[in-house]
């Protein structure tokens, strides 16, 4: 065998071994997606419909209360209790006063009832007004862009709801075990 022959069969070899291993091709974003909230279903939808414009294959794990955000009927809520990096703003009025930073005391927050409901639809005022896109968008958006939306079977289970509950576009219905091997393959995999 000569030296250009047997530089061709090692390249032809370790080609087809990168991609035995899925090395090669586009790369592979991985997010295990565990909160079901307004502020946090925003980075792991942006981020996977992000990945999958630029050509990249991107899957979405849902897991516990993140499981919420692959429901028919989506209806994420926030709250500000607890979470001392977010001050209340006003989506309403004069712009000095949109930018005043309410920070409101956890007492407050905890004590007076709709106060939840009150910051959720502020959000949603605030998202509006800012032309962003609301979450059920960015979720059709990561089903036209064909973003995996794998469910766990296992939270669905736990929870007592049912597969009828969710949306059809669900990739998979999958554990631990499957998540891990498609962690285990990306190039880049998060925890949100």
């Amino acid at each position: 065998m000569t030296t250009d022959e047997m530089n061709s069969w090692f390249d032809q070899r370790f080609e087809e071994k990168m991609t035995e291993r899925g090395i090669g091709g586009p790369p592979r974003l991985s997010i295990m997606v565990t909160k079901g909230t307004l502020d946090w279903a925003y980075p792991p939808f942006i981020m996977a419909s992000t990945a999958a414009a630029l050509g990249w294959n991107a899957t979405l794990f849902f897991t516990f209360y993140g499981l919420a955000l692959l429901k028919k009927d989506l209806k994420p809520g926030i709250s500000p209790l607890g979470n001392p990096a977010m001050p209340m703003k006003m989506p309403f009025g004069p712009q000095w006063f949109q930018g005043i930073e309410w920070n409101m005391p956890n007492l407050l927050m905890a004590g007076v009832p709709g106060f939840e409901s009150m910051a959720t639809s502020f959000m949603k005022m605030t998202v509006k007004n800012h032309g962003i896109a609301t979450i059920p968008e960015l979720r059709d958006l990561c089903i036209e862009a064909e973003v995996n939306l794998v469910a766990c079977q296992m939270t669905v289970d736990l929870f007592g709801w049912k597969q009828e509950d969710f949306i059809p576009e669900i990739s998979e219905w999958a554990g631990a075990a499957t998540y891990l091997d498609n962690a285990k393959g990306a190039d880049i995999t998060l925890l949100i």
